[in-house]
């Protein structure tokens, strides 16, 4: 019989049923699985118990939100041997399973996946650290992280709007940075930047169109805008149009990007949601190809390329 772990984070925006577990286990067992459950206790507790699993086991699925499966695929990047991992989301958000195709329900997700293919897809990096989706700094990046998880698991995502609303009112600093793609060096002032290889973020499904997720590259949107009126107007070609073509935005599709900022930024990076600690001035950005993930059948024409058949 094939061996699958379970890595379940007990702490996700959306609490995981007890009775899925059993359920899970069961399906698991008609699928030719033995499995092995594990809870996360602690911030980066996932990171420690993928790195040290045997090279036998054949499937890992991760439940959680974003940062959970960030977890995962930071401790499968560290171990000498990958082992192929799933994702099963029960977070606030839920990004990446949305992008995915899963739908709400976490037992008829499993079989999903079950039914699913193994994909293998590009996993950028900062600095060397893994990130599943988006990255960025700047204006409302610190939101993800910093609002209450008692607020997440009690409205879910209408939480990150209430912590949103009050980062508005403040004042929108601009980080002075230079830039590197292809060799040719850009400067500028920004108040945010995102980096990310997905077409939903923060919720907005279609954010980017035409996204790959095994083209070798990612796609990055720099913004200089500091207005408040200005970021109103942004956030509405966030929710209804083309991002690419609002005033205010660069935007850019690439396979490597060398940030340097004239001072290291006072806020954190967010990455997958989660903060992001790193005192620097330089970050790198690039990418690790073919990382194996099973995946649902249902979205996979549309995020992948011919390469990725």
């Amino acid at each position: 019989m094939k061996k699958c772990i379970l890595i379940i984070n007990p702490n996700s925006g959306r609490e995981l049923n007890k009775d899925y577990l059993f359920e899970y286990q069961k399906i698991l067992q008609k699928y030719g699985y033995e499995s092995i459950v594990y809870f996360t206790s602690r911030s980066k507790h996932a990171i420690e118990i993928m790195k040290n699993l045997p090279d036998t086991i054949d499937l890992v699925v991760s439940l959680g939100g974003d940062g959970t499966f960030n977890e995962v695929v930071t401790g499968n990047m560290e171990r000498k041997n990958r082992l192929l991992i799933c994702h099963i989301p029960v977070g606030t958000t839920n990004d990446v399973g949305a992008m995915f195709g899963y739908g709400k329900d976490p037992v008829k997700n499993l079989k999903l996946a079950l039914d699913g293919v193994v994909k293998g897809i590009d996993i950028c990096t900062i600095n060397n650290k893994p990130f599943v989706y988006v990255a960025g700094f700047g204006k409302f990046m610190n939101v993800s992280y910093e609002t209450p998880r008692e607020l997440k698991s009690k409205y879910g995502q209408l939480a990150y709007l209430f912590e949103g609303a009050k980062n508005f009112v403040f004042p929108t600093p601009l980080y002075s940075m230079k830039y590197v793609i292809d060799g040719k060096e850009y400067s500028g002032q920004y108040s945010f930047m995102l980096i990310s290889n997905a077409n939903r973020i923060a919720g907005i499904n279609n954010f980017y169109k035409d996204i790959k997720l095994d083209d070798n590259k990612f796609e990055i949107i720099l913004c200089n805008l500091t207005k408040k009126s200005d970021i109103v107007r942004s956030l509405y070609y966030l929710a209804t149009s083309n991002i690419t073509q609002a005033k205010g935005f660069e935007f850019h599709r690439l396979s490597s990007l060398e940030i340097v900022f004239d001072e290291i930024p006072k806020n954190a990076w967010c990455v997958d949601g989660e903060k992001l600690d790193m005192d620097t001035k330089k970050y790198n950005i690039s990418i690790i190809n073919d990382f194996k993930i099973l995946m649902p059948k249902k979205n996979v024409k549309k995020l992948f390329s011919k390469r990725g058949e």
